[in-house]
């Protein structure tokens, strides 16, 4: 009789996941944060968002296929990605061509450099924004005032951040509402924090995405900043407002837990999380810019390789 088993390598299981899919999940969870820029923003981040993905997608199709000499691996989401979280972390006001400046910085170096998707060591969208952070600040930290719509987006009226008229000492705090739903200053897709926990919860929903790295993050904030306002409130500002103001939601839900350059176990991520947060709160109390979400992620990205290393669950059976 003819044998009918057929033995083949691992996984025998197979759940239907797939990068296409989990990237795609991703860009679904974005949408609220990109709907709330829009309504805050208006044509600005609508301009913005499409030259950015759109410089992403050509960029990455141009470097596979005529200097790597391999198929361009658009349709797997990841380009697509890249760009709209480029576009989310940058003001509404940018000049066009320092966004696609940013896209080639973000692609060219941060991802295809390495090898493409898997390989690269730092979150490719973040390496673009750091990139133009360092080489343009005066652009890249002119924040459009929310519901004020000009003729040209580049003639908005722009205002301080929080955190920077924090750090300059003449801060005027919104209310908590309107730090939860987006109605203050800064890049695009981080004013609304309740626009980024609806993506989260849909990224933990579908299980595209684990509660350690942006739960450690956001907790490591909140309890070491909160430790400081109980010591000195005249100096150190309310925990709440840390959380709600600034990258830190959008850094820690959406480019700190890129699958490739963060742990892959659940104890590292924790360490790596807790690292982040750290981080984070330091640069922002302590240093000259009163922002460090993008510089602790890319710290941690470069330490990810030591962390799984030293933290990895024991050999079945020791």
């Amino acid at each position: 009789m003819e044998n009918s088993y057929y033995v083949s390598p691992s996984p025998h299981i197979h759940e239907g996941d797939s990068i296409a899919k989990n990237m795609y999940g991703v860009i679904i969870a974005l949408i609220p944060a990109f709907l709330v820029s829009l309504y805050f923003f208006g044509l600005g981040a609508l301009i913005l968002t499409t030259v950015s993905v759109l410089a992403c997608l050509v960029f990455e199709f141009l470097i596979q296929k005529y200097m790597m000499k391999t198929e361009p691996t658009l349709s797997d989401g990841s380009a697509l990605i890249t760009g709209l979280l480029l576009a989310l972390n940058v003001p509404s006001n940018l000049p066009i061509w320092i966004i696609i400046l940013g896209a080639l910085v973000a692609i060219g170096v941060g991802k295809m450099t390495f090898g493409g998707l898997g390989n690269n060591v730092f979150n490719p969208a973040l390496v673009g924004r750091v990139f133009l952070l360092i080489s343009f600040p005066a652009q890249m930290t002119t924040w459009p005032i929310p519901g004020v719509f000009p003729t040209h987006y580049l003639d908005a009226e722009t205002g301080a951040t929080v955190l920077t008229a924090l750090h300059e000492g003449t801060a005027h705090i919104p209310s908590f509402v309107d730090l939860f739903i987006g109605k203050m200053g800064g890049s695009m897709g981080e004013v609304s924090a309740l626009a980024l926990l609806l993506g989260l919860a849909y990224m933990l929903y579908r299980r595209i995405i684990t509660w350690h790295i942006p739960v450690s993050i956001i907790a490591t904030v909140f309890i070491f900043t909160g430790i400081l306002h109980l010591i000195n409130p005249q100096e150190f500002i309310n925990p709440f407002i840390h959380v709600l103001s600034g990258g830190l939601m959008l850094g820690s839900i959406f480019m700190a837990t890129d699958y490739v350059t963060s742990p892959m176990t659940h104890r590292g991520m924790l360490v790596y999380g807790v690292c982040i947060g750290l981080l984070t709160t330091v640069i922002r109390l302590f240093g000259s810019y009163p922002e460090g979400m993008s510089f602790a992620i890319l710290i941690m990205n470069a330490l990810t390789p030591l962390i799984d290393t030293y933290v990895k669950p024991k050999r079945f059976g020791v």
